[in-house]
């Protein structure tokens, strides 16, 4: 019996994206990631390029998953939980507008989600001490993906000491009984 597996597609911004990328990957149901460059307004930018600050692109992660082994839902819980949502350009000593948090959702039902699990994450967050949540929440649509160069490609199975920078509150994201 032949089954047609099911994928969906998601954009994710959550300052440097090594480290990013090894939490997705590392999640049952996810497929596959790649890095790249998204949000900004020059084709085909380079690293470079988006380091210097001016092309507008955020460092992203793609995420390729199996919907009926991962949901969209915990992919957003492992996203607001893996950063500081709440720091605007920057995440640790990572400074730059190619490292601000942001989610590019693939259709009206992700781009719903992101909305409630933000409100709901804000809710937690503020009593720890947080300010608002900045991150920018975008169709994807509007914007294209730009791999990054192949160095970058699964850079911490490369170099599994190398750089992960990631400020998270460490603030859990609730587990309850909401509808979204």
């Amino acid at each position: 019996m032949n089954t047609v597996l099911q994928m969906e597609r998601a954009y994710f911004a959550t300052g440097c994206f090594w480290g990013a990328e090894r939490r997705f990957w590392q999640m049952p149901g996810v497929l596959e990631t790649s890095v790249g460059y998204m949000g900004g307004s020059v084709e085909s930018p380079t690293y470079e390029q988006v380091c210097k600050g001016n092309t507008g692109h955020a460092e992203v992660v793609e995420v390729v998953f199996d919907p009926s082994r991962v949901s969209y839902q915990q992919l957003l819980e492992e996203f607001w939980m893996m950063h500081d949502p709440t720091s605007l350009n920057s995440q640790g000593n990572d400074v730059g507008t190619q490292y601000r948090s942001a989610i590019f959702a693939t259709s009206s039902e992700q781009l719903a989600r992101c909305r409630v699990t933000r409100d709901i994450y804000q809710e937690v967050i503020r009593p720890a001490g947080y300010a608002d949540i900045v991150t920018q929440i975008v169709p994807a649509a509007e914007f294209t993906y730009w791999p990054a160069e192949n160095y970058h490609q699964k850079y911490l199975l490369k170099n599994p000491n190398g750089y992960d920078c990631h400020s998270s509150t460490n603030v859990a994201f609730p587990k309850a009984d909401y509808v979204i």
